[in-house]
């Protein structure tokens, strides 16, 4: 047993005591201090070599925005073409090509056949009333008992290639595809006063007879005004009558019977 005790002491005994301990700390610490200070002078002044950013901009290194709200100047806002803003952007119609005072004077030009027409106005490719009342003469049709939209649309394409062949013949400026169908379109009113009547009673008589020659002439008489209007196309207003005549009659065939 006590050679056991001293193979133990034997084995842990050592030469390191507690004031060389002490000694290496202090030491350490003085080394510490050392280049700490060393660090503080040279800190101050980078090396010669250094890679210093002098050619950065002023924005880049003074940020004064927040979080996810950058800060624009004016110079950047002209840059980015942004300068002039959401106010001087057109509205949403106009851009469309959709001007409701222009639909409401054409609309009241056909329906008053002695009104001058406005030259200016009714020559535009307006097709926003001739949809609608297209699409309103087929719907009082099929109230009717009618389903005749594929006839409307077609008679309608077909009519605005012949009367456009014919204005080009005989006016000297010339008129677009685009025109005509507005034209002709806006003047399909009158017949879908004589389409929403067929619902009511039947035009199958002498009074229902009457009454589509007289819309037939209300809607072929707006249409010749307003083509001589914006075509200047004064006294030949009879001569186009009579093609819009034919046109607007097939509509009466369709509406009556």
């Amino acid at each position: 047993m006590s050679n056991f005790e001293q193979f133990h002491f034997d084995f842990y005994q050592s030469n390191y005591t507690i004031d060389d301990q002490e000694e290496g700390c202090n030491s350490y610490g003085s080394n510490r201090n050392l280049s700490g200070s060393r660090k503080t002078q040279t800190g101050g002044q980078p090396p010669a070599g250094a890679f210093a950013p002098s050619d950065l901009p002023l924005s880049s290194q003074s940020y004064t925005g927040q979080i996810l709200q950058p800060t624009y100047s004016p110079s950047t806002l002209s840059h980015l073409g942004y300068a002039d803003g959401f106010d001087e952007e057109p509205p949403l119609l106009e851009e469309l090509g959709i001007n409701f005072e222009h639909i409401w004077q054409k609309t009241l030009t056909v329906l008053n056949p002695m009104k001058p027409a406005d030259g200016s106005i009714m020559n535009e490719t307006d097709l926003t009333g001739p949809m609608v009342f297209c699409l309103a003469l087929g719907a009082t049709l099929l109230l009717a008992g009618k389903v005749h939209f594929g006839y409307v649309y077609g008679i309608s394409a077909i009519g605005c290639l012949a009367i456009h062949a014919l204005l080009n013949l005989m006016s000297v400026s010339g008129v677009s595809h685009g025109c005509v169908a507005s034209v002709l379109g806006y003047c399909l009113l009158p017949m879908v006063i004589l389409s929403s009547s067929a619902v009511v009673f039947s035009l199958r008589g002498i009074p229902g007879t009457l009454l589509a020659l007289f819309i037939i002439g209300w809607c072929s008489l707006s249409a010749s005004k307003i083509f001589t209007s914006a075509l200047a196309m004064e006294g030949q207003q009879l001569l186009i009558a009579y093609p819009c005549a034919l046109l607007y009659g097939l509509f009466a065939l369709l509406t009556v019977f």
